[in-house]
Formats: C-alpha cells, structure tokens, sequence
C-alpha cells in the first residue's frame, strides 16, 4: 500500500488544526496581550492586540479572559497554546487524546486565546473523537464508489483551508489585501476568507473519513 494511503487522514486533519490554532490563536494572542504589559484588562472581553502594537484601526484580535492582567493571561495564552501544539502532535490518538484536546482549547479560550477558534477547535475535536474508531455512520453516507474520489480531495482541501485561513489571519492583524484600503472592506473580507476555511476544513474530515474507508477495502480496490 503507498505511504499516502496509511496516512490517517483523520488523525491529520485534526492535528494540523490544533497545530495551526495552538500557535495562531493561543500563542498569537498571548504575545500581543503580553506586550501590553503588567496592566489591568478592565474586563472579560479584551482585545488582544493594544493601540500601541495595533497595525491597523481593525486589528484588534478581540479574546476573551478570566484573567484580570495583560501580561498574566498572555503568559497563560502563550503556554496553553504550547501544550495544545504538544498534545495535538503526540497524543490526539491515545485513549483521552480528544477529551483533552477539548479541554485545553477551553483553557486557551478562557486565558485569551481567541473567540474565532471557537468555530474551529470545536468541530475539530468531534471528528477526532473518531479517529481509529468505527465509521459505519459514514460507510453508510459515502458510497463506495465515491471514496477513491474523496480519499484524493482530503489533502487538497486541508492545505487549501489552511492557506485560506493564514490570509484571512494576515489580514485581520496588518490588514493588508491587495486591492483594498477601506478598513471595512477588509474586514469582511478578512471574516469570509474565514468562514471559507472553516467550511474546507469540515469538508477535508468529510474527505478524510472517505480516505479512512477506502482503507479497509481490499487492496487491488485500493489501489485501483
């Protein structure tokens, strides 16, 4: 069987989205709150990115913390965005893999590492819920002559919303896209690009439960 086929499609997808969020969202976040010092946040809801660092009028990385300190929950932001980066490259297949996967997304929430993860982290940790488990639901919702297709799209898809998703990141932090110059403009533009990556991430899964099935197939179906 060739390499790409052993992949663990499943496995990969979720791992590359915790990857991508624990330095992105937890680690980014943290920094930017970080560097707006030993002050008090005034609040639950904050934004990330203070008007000393900010690149542009909307560039605020709002977040959400318990914590009542900049530097405080940007140190805990940066750490928990670590540990997520960790357990999403080593230990997401193992037994309590996606229930803590789960938990430390809240954490990062709860220390200002984010809002907009909410809409990927949470997805995210269901479809890794079944990783290694049984697909009969989906074996099911994807026929077998449509799996050769999908187990080919599940990577297109997965580094297309990850390129998408690091536009719309560039653009909500320095704003810059080109063609525009309306602050506005690039905001929503910024929040499409988002939604599209989101929407190519749950449709890579979808892909990659096609890739996971098409495994268990005989081989010369496989491979053909």
């Amino acid at each position: 069987m060739p390499a790409f086929d052993k992949l663990n499609a499943t496995r990969v997808i979720a791992t590359t989205i915790g990857v991508f969020f624990g330095l992105f969202s937890g680690i980014n976040h943290g920094y930017f709150e970080f560097l707006q010092g030993n002050t008090p946040t005034n609040g639950f809801f904050i934004h990330a990115i203070g008007e000393a660092q900010r690149y542009w009028p909307l560039g605020t990385e709002d977040a959400f913390t318990i914590v009542p300190n900049f530097m405080v929950t940007g140190i805990l932001s940066m750490i928990v965005g670590l540990t997520i980066v960790i357990w999403s490259i080593w230990f997401l297949p193992s037994k309590h893999g996606p229930a803590v996967f789960l938990g430390l997304f809240i954490l990062s929430f709860l220390v200002g590492g984010g809002i907009g993860q909410v809409a990927f982290f949470i997805p995210a940790w269901i479809f890794a819920t079944r990783i290694n488990k049984p697909l009969n639901w989906w074996r099911k919702l994807l026929p077998a002559n449509t799996r050769p297709f999908f187990s080919r799209l599940w990577m297109v898809t997965l580094i297309l919303a990850t390129s998408v998703m690091l536009i719309g990141l560039e653009m909500a932090i320095f704003g810059f896209f080109p063609g525009l110059t309306n602050a506005e403009n690039i905001q929503n533009t910024a929040m499409l690009f988002v939604v599209a990556a989101a929407s190519l991430y749950i449709l890579s899964f979808i892909a990659g439960f096609g890739h996971e099935l098409r495994k268990t197939e005989p081989y010369n179906q496989v491979i053909g």
